[in-house]
C-alpha cells in the first residue's frame, strides 16, 4: 500500500466519521443576538403590568369608597410584589431551560397522555 492510498483512505475515513457525528448530534441553532433583549422587555413589562394593574384597581376602589389614598397604595405595593413575583418565575425559567408554571406531577401525566402509555 502507498502512501497516496493510505491517505485517501484516512480522508475517506474522517469523511464517514464527520457524517455519523453529524448523524447523532443535533444541529446547533443559530445564535440571536436579539434573544437576550427579548428576555429582558418581558421582565420590564412583567414587573410595570402588575404595577399598573395594582395601581389601576387601587384607585377604582378608592374612587368608589372616597378613600382616595389607602388602596392606591396598598394595591400598587401588591402589584409590584406580584409583578416581581412573576419576574422571577420567567428568570427561573429562562435559566432552568423549562416551564415552570406546571408542577413535575401534573407535567409527568401530561407526559403519560401524549405518549400513549
Amino acid at each position: 500500500m502507498t502512501k497516496r492510498d493510505e491517505m485517501e483512505q484516512l480522508k475517506a475515513l474522517e469523511d464517514r466519521i464527520a457524517k455519523a457525528k453529524a448523524a447523532i448530534e443535533p444541529p446547533r441553532a443559530a445564535q440571536d443576538h436579539h434573544s437576550m433583549a427579548q428576555i429582558g422587555w418581558r421582565m420590564v413589562i412583567e414587573l410595570v403590568s402588575g404595577l399598573g394593574i395594582g395601581a389601576a384597581m387601587g384607585y377604582g376602589l378608592d374612587v368608589l369608597l372616597g378613600t382616595l389614598p389607602i388602596f392606591l397604595v396598598l394595591l400598587t405595593l401588591l402589584g409590584f410584589a406580584a409583578g416581581i413575583k412573576t419576574m422571577m418565575r420567567s428568570a427561573r425559567e429562562f435559566e432552568t431551560g423549562k416551564d415552570t408554571t406546571v408542577p413535575p406531577k401534573a407535567a409527568a401525566e401530561q407526559g403519560d397522555k401524549t405518549s400513549g402509555g
